[in-house]
């Protein structure tokens, strides 16, 4: 029975129907670029009349080996980027390579293999040096069809231009993929960061409504029952026989309820703190990069609700610097608590530096600080990272 009748998919069209990120849709149009572009290795009769020499044979097999292998290399670690050398070594070893099989086929077979290189230029370099590198590696292909003997000028720089017309469209796909990535982290990491604030928040609006009732109880029922003893103490002096018993009895009662809705105040003041713990979990769930450690004393963190929005706000200050200034790839925060503060500790493997200014978000930070009686110390140097130290005494 046909299963498209019984309303069940095929399953050949579940790749199409599942959700990929623009990186995988990039290796598997990268690899069927590539493999077309292998074609003729397969079937040599197709182009040629008389076959090429087994030399040039095999050195275009090579070549043509080479260039995937560098490829999906360097596609497993994407959407992370290495450091400038290694993407300029990989651009340069996959562009020479692509020219390489064109002069050895004598065909414009390396200009398919530009394509591969022109969609993964974006996640290589800045917009501005990979259009450069885009438009030169064309003009250069042009200029090596050229020296081919048995293809004109005119229709060297044809194919040129064609090829360079395609690598645009790729290139621009490719940048609004990066740009797409850049935008879905970044809403990512400010999801995060308003869910955590939002954990708090709660947690404060639940306090204020305990601590408001407590009030409530101290002032009104707490007065009225305080009252209402004083009252029953003197009518214990007024009155004799049975009655004296039942008053007795009552103004024990009284104070009892009085004791009673005290304790219950006091623990509804004492209940006034919030779990940092779980703020900074979510907090850091939601940033894509750098790669956070989080090194927590236990599952749960209780401290006082403005501490808390401090050391919060302090640790979304750490990880804006460490992707923005020390473009790090992994940051480690600790945080640890005492019976005189919280102490907390952040290092990145950052590009560090030798002169440390102070910006707008440091000095806040500290100022920050300051206000709750805590100090901030910040080490770096160039080479070995940025090292960040809080600490808060404990309330009161």
């Amino acid at each position: 029975m046909n299963p498209l009748a019984q309303g069940q998919p095929r399953r050949s069209m579940s790749f199409f129907k599942r959700e990929h990120r623009p990186i995988e849709l990039l290796r598997y149009a990268g690899l069927f670029i590539w493999f077309c572009a292998g074609m003729p290795l397969l079937m040599p009769g197709l182009l040629y009349e008389d076959p090429l020499p087994l030399s040039h044979y095999l050195a275009w097999w090579a070549m043509y080996l080479v260039f995937g292998g560098v490829y999906w290399r360097y596609l497993r670690q994407l959407p992370a980027r290495p450091a400038l050398p290694m993407r300029l070594a990989c651009l340069v070893t996959l562009t020479a390579l692509a020219f390489g099989a064109s002069w050895i086929s004598v065909t414009s077979i390396g200009g398919v293999m530009l394509l591969v290189v022109a969609g993964l230029l974006p996640w290589l370099l800045a917009p501005v040096p990979a259009a450069i590198w885009l438009v030169g590696q064309n003009v250069v292909l042009a200029w090596v069809l050229a020296l081919m003997p048995q293809l004109p000028f005119a229709d060297a720089a044809i194919n040129a231009a064609v090829f360079l017309a395609v690598s645009l469209f790729i290139f621009i796909g490719s940048v609004a993929s990066v740009r797409q990535g850049q935008s879905r982290d970044e809403l990512r990491k400010v999801n995060h960061e308003l869910m955590a604030t939002q954990a708090l928040l709660a947690q404060n609006t639940r306090i204020a409504e305990r601590v408001r009732i407590s009030r409530e109880l101290h002032d009104l029922v707490g007065h009225h029952l305080t009252a209402l003893t004083l009252n029953l103490e003197v009518v214990t002096h007024l009155v004799e026989g049975k009655a004296l018993e039942h008053v007795q009895q009552a103004h024990s009662l009284a104070k009892l309820l009085l004791a009673d809705v005290r304790e219950v105040v006091s623990d509804m003041r004492q209940s006034d703190q919030v779990d940092l713990a779980d703020a900074l979990r979510t907090l850091v769930e939601g940033v894509p990069k750098p790669r956070i450690h989080l090194d927590l004393p236990s599952s749960t963190v209780q401290v006082d609700p403005q501490r808390a929005q401090v050391l919060l706000r302090c640790v979304q200050e750490i990880i804006t610097n460490s992707v923005r200034h020390a473009r790090a790839r992994n940051l480690w925060i600790r945080l640890s608590t005492s019976s005189d503060g919280l102490a907390m500790s952040a290092r990145d493997d950052g590009r560090g530096t030798s002169r440390l200014e102070r910006g707008n978000g440091l000095k806040g930070m500290s100022e920050r600080l300051l206000a709750l009686g805590g100090k901030l110390e910040i080490e770096s140097a160039r080479g070995a990272g940025f090292t960040l130290h809080a600490w808060l005494p404990m309330e009161g």
